[in-house]
């Protein structure tokens, strides 16, 4: 019988390797040493395989190519957030630039589930990348306190790469800049400088490893110098997050209105710039605003942005290169990116305190 819509029987059976082996005029053990990257074929005879692969719209299965013990060629990451927030917030984008930027030239991909923030969502995401055998390891992002991510990797046998710091001393292999500190403690002091005296800190969720971190050199920086504790509004790292927080924050009494903001991501801080204009409070004249990251929209809203920089183009080549000497140490000579420590970059968006 014959299918109309394709116009090829509805019987046919997909190519196989036999298929692809037989057009090219090779082995089949030619052809799976072509599939898996391994030496021993000439240029002209691997050219030949892959196009004969392509004639035919052959490519090996997952499964077959995990049980012969090949790489996938793939690297994973999970991101359990909302896919809103993700799309409001460029951090990712950067990040995950950097990633394939070392990805690419070694012919390896990024596999990226976001998955959401539903509970158990990601552990079901890990445990099926490694029981189908998608992915030649992981790339974790945002350490928690008390993250079970670590032990379950270890359990699945899954080569992880942490971006940040890790809870507590896990053996997990880490990438950060040295001095993290050394931006939030910067930061205070450019604005106590300028004359603020009620700082403000927008913060991400608590459960976060960084956001504690910073939220603890914040608190300490102004002890050390001789200032009363800021106030601290628990955000979730999204716009509408910043917007509610900058709203309460100006709605206090005058005597209670923090004249400078410190804000976890840039994208916050942006979005609290045009809350605070829309309640008629200029920046930097009312109030001085101060971001995270050093995004390129920072660059390119009016006042630019104060921000602490940390380069995360970067942070995610040396990511993606630790995973390569995980995978492959013999072969990973090139030691990863050096990371330079979070720094101050001073624009318009902070300014003399508006009082006293």
């Amino acid at each position: 019988m014959t299918d109309r819509t394709s116009g090829r029987r509805a019987s046919a059976k997909p190519p196989t390797i036999a298929d692809v082996a037989a057009l090219a005029g090779v082995s089949v053990s030619a052809v799976s040493k072509v599939v898996n990257g391994r030496s021993g074929i000439s240029a002209p005879t691997r050219q030949r395989v892959l196009e004969a692969a392509g004639k035919l719209r052959w490519s090996p299965s997952v499964t077959a190519v995990a049980l012969r013990g090949a790489r996938t060629r793939a690297i994973g990451m999970v991101a359990g957030r909302s896919s809103d927030l993700l799309a409001t917030d460029p951090h990712f984008s950067v990040l995950i630039s950097g990633i394939e930027r070392e990805l690419a030239p070694a012919d390896y991909g990024l596999l990226l589930h976001i998955v959401g923030e539903e509970p158990g969502a990601e552990e079901r995401a890990y445990r099926r990348l490694a029981e189908e055998r998608r992915v030649d390891g992981v790339i974790l992002t945002e350490s928690r306190i008390g993250d079970p991510r670590f032990e379950l990797l270890r359990q699945l046998r899954l080569p992880a790469v942490l971006v940040g710091v890790p809870w507590q001393a896990d053996p997990v292999v880490s990438v950060q800049a040295g001095g993290q500190e050394a931006g939030v403690r910067a930061a205070v002091r450019h604005l106590v400088e300028l004359g603020h005296r009620a700082i403000a800190y927008v913060s991400g969720p608590e459960d976060r490893v960084h956001t504690v971190f910073r939220r603890r050199v914040f608190e300490s920086t102004l002890a050390e110098l001789g200032l009363r504790p800021g106030r601290l509004f628990i955000s979730d790292f999204s716009p509408q997050g910043a917007v509610a927080a900058t709203e309460e924050l100006l709605a206090a009494p005058a005597e209670r209105r923090p004249t400078a903001v410190l804000f976890a991501n840039d994208t916050m801080a942006v979005a609290a710039m045009n809350a605070a204009r829309r309640l008629g409070v200029e920046v930097p004249r009312d109030l001085s605003v101060i971001g995270y990251d050093d995004l390129p929209l920072g660059e390119w809203v009016y006042p630019r942005l104060t921000t602490i920089g940390q380069d995360l183009f970067r942070v995610g080549q040396a990511a993606a290169a630790e995973m390569f000497r995980l995978l492959d140490p013999e072969r990973a000579v090139a030691e990863p990116p050096s990371l330079r420590p979070p720094e101050l970059v001073v624009r318009e968006s902070t300014g003399p305190a508006a009082r006293p």
